[in-house]
């Protein structure tokens, strides 16, 4: 399979246009999952969607090393390019570390404006100019939602499309009116589009649930599964 056709039949490529064939440029997201679900795995996924795209990225991990982040990539890269025979493999994954740069704090010393900081940073000195912006490991449980309109802001100023990630809990049943569970049924204002890493009985049985979209992209409701074995978004 050439790249082209990978990205053509990448089953994300929903996400990419809405109801009337115009491009969605900028969204504010979020993916929720129980923890161990494989919430990083999606979010690498989208990363890597947009980068075949010819985007960008810039992935933000809180709490995990810049190491581990990067295994993530090389590990899924890898499965996608076994399950589709991708051609020429090594040349593009040698430009997906080109086209994205990872970028760690402490779960003590994430805000937005020091993001902003060093996101303004790369981009004056042309480094580096993200398209999307993937931010894994903020706890919902105890964030202020004014940053989360302040990063919306920063999204909307630089056109960026922007992935959160948040654990939700088995036991917690405290819904939004979108059915958005906690601890961001407070805060699901402030996104575009909520999806859902669900298990059934057990947790080989994933799927991708949307929980909402605002970007008329997709419908709410709509199921995508994953593979069991690779976590991979099946089409």
């Amino acid at each position: 399979m050439l790249k082209k056709d990978l990205v053509e039949k990448n089953p994300l490529r929903v996400f990419h246009q809405d109801s009337n064939g115009n491009a969605v440029t900028k969204r504010t997201a979020l993916l929720m999952a129980r923890a161990g679900l494989g919430k990083t795995a999606i979010l690498v996924q989208i990363a890597l969607d947009s980068i075949l795209r010819g985007n960008q990225v810039l992935h933000v991990s809180i709490g995990q090393s810049l190491e581990k982040t990067r295994v993530w990539y090389d590990d899924i890269f890898k499965d996608i390019a076994a399950g589709a025979k991708l051609e020429k493999s090594f040349e593009i994954s040698d430009d997906i570390v080109r086209n994205r740069m990872i970028m760690t704090f402490n779960e003590s010393d994430f805000s937005c404006p020091k993001l902003e900081e060093r996101l303004n940073d790369l981009v004056y000195q042309n480094i580096f100019r993200p398209n999307c912006l993937v931010i894994d490991g903020v706890d919902f449980s105890t964030i202020d939602p004014a940053m989360l309109g302040e990063i919306r802001d920063l999204a909307e100023s630089m056109e960026l499309q922007v992935w959160f990630s948040s654990v939700c809990h088995r036991n917690d049943d405290r819904t939004s009116a979108n059915g958005v569970p906690a601890p961001c049924h407070e805060v699901d204002e402030y996104f575009d589009t909520v999806l859902l890493l669900h298990s059934e009985a057990d947790d080989n049985d994933l799927s991708l649930n949307v929980l909402k979209d605002t970007t008329n992209c997709v419908e709410t409701g709509k199921v995508m599964n994953l593979d069991p074995v690779t976590n991979l978004i099946k089409a």
